[in-house]
């Protein structure tokens, strides 16, 4: 049986993320979202807190239980979502835009050669805040991540990349971004490959920041590669990753394997909007409408399904987690996790937005929620490529027979 009882370590961490997310970023949360940013001297406070979106270490620690002699069970991703469901409970669009790697670090530390972990994961210390950014989405290829146009030519010492990405979280900021691009288009997935591109090389622009409805606080940006050199040290995981196997490793590979520990911490983001956005209606409904009321009673049992749902889309992130630590296969688990906790959490919050009518427009914590949430039943692939992803697995564990 899977035991979901937290750890001393895993309860510390929920309980100090949580008095980080009351105590400094839910106080600035409105005023960002009506500024569309995160102020600078902010995060340059919580960088010197030592305080990152560092995901890539979410795959990668090791602590708590011990397993066999002296081996400890891995608890990385179980920490990760514990942390980040506290963090977006705070606000989501302010924890996107802390410093660290972000979504840019799991592929540089699970496909990168270990010079290259080194070189790009070693940059976010205390020092200054600096950001890390993936960027798979073009304007024609965004779920189906198989379809990516942006060109990879090979040269003497490298790769001339050209080609156009969009919706790109901290890609304006960004010390440097993962960029998946292609050798070939008529290879499909087996031409991709994952390049890790510096700030600041030459043909590599932010061409603008995206107006969007939801999550206005973090930049989202649009990258430009026009005749952008990369050379051969910067191609994620080097060629050998890609000439090693048999079976054809790709950017593609790289990208899924990537969603597999980042679409847990998606899920875990949305069941914190909607468990912030439950609590708020939930004090409100307790404090001001009379218990012996009808209305009282309707609320009662809409908040009860809602508390529900949040706590089965919980678990199904937990185990997904879970797996990851432990090393097993979870792209299923991931996939099922998104799509259910991104749609409940869109559900809730227009349920708490009904309960609370004209009280809960006009700049008020449930109205930005529900703007903020949209988005998470699309990135990170939408709902109806998860469930491509489930349907694709539902049959590999049984011999069925027809």
């Amino acid at each position: 049986m899977i035991d979901f009882t937290l750890s001393e370590q895993q309860q510390q961490i929920k309980e100090m993320t949580h008095w980080f997310a009351e105590n400094e970023i839910r106080p600035i949360a409105m005023e960002a979202d009506k500024m569309e940013r995160v102020p600078d001297e902010w995060l340059e406070n919580v960088n010197e807190m030592g305080i990152h979106l560092n995901t890539s270490s979410f795959s990668g620690g090791s602590s708590g239980k011990k397993t066999s002699g002296e081996k400890k069970e891995r608890e990385g991703n179980r920490m990760g979502v514990l942390a980040t469901e506290e963090m977006a409970w705070g606000d989501p669009a302010v924890t996107l835009s802390l410093p660290g790697a972000g979504l840019g670090g799991p592929p540089v530390e699970s496909s990168g050669t270990p010079e290259q972990k080194e070189r790009f994961l070693s940059i976010f210390t205390n020092d200054k805040a600096r950001w890390g950014a993936y960027a798979l989405t073009e304007p024609e290829a965004g779920s189906d991540a198989s379809g990516v146009r942006t060109m990879a030519r090979k040269v003497s010492g490298g790769y001339v990349l050209n080609g156009q990405k969009i919706f790109i979280t901290n890609g304006g900021r960004a010390s440097w971004v993962v960029i998946f691009a292609t050798i070939d288009a008529k290879l499909g997935r087996k031409g991709q490959r994952a390049f890790v591109v510096e700030k600041g090389t030459p043909g590599f622009t932010c061409t603008r920041l995206a107006k969007k409805m939801g999550l206005r606080a973090n930049e989202t940006a649009e990258l430009l590669l026009e005749d952008c050199f990369v050379p051969e040290e910067n191609l994620l995981g080097g060629e050998e990753l890609y000439q090693a196997s048999s079976s054809g490793a790709s950017g593609f590979q790289v990208a899924m394997k990537t969603f597999d520990s980042t679409r847990p911490i998606v899920a875990a983001m949305a069941i914190g909007i909607a468990r912030a956005a439950y609590e708020y209606t939930l004090a409100i409904v307790q404090k001001d409408y009379p218990k012996q009321g009808s209305y009282f009673r309707l609320a009662s049992e809409l908040l009860a399904e809602a508390e529900q749902d949040i706590a089965a889309a919980r678990l199904l992130t937990w185990e997904a987690a879970w797996k990851a630590d432990l090393g097993l296969a979870n792209a299923k688990e991931a996939a099922m996790c998104k799509a259910y906790a991104g749609q409940m959490a869109l559900e809730v919050c227009a349920k708490c937005l009904e309960l609370l009518g004209p009280t809960g427009l006009d700049g008020h914590l449930v109205e930005k929620l529900y703007r903020d949430v949209k988005v998470f039943d699309i990135f990170e692939g939408t709902n109806e490529v998860q469930h491509l992803v489930i349907a694709r697995r539902q049959y590999a564990p049984y011999d069925i027979k027809v």
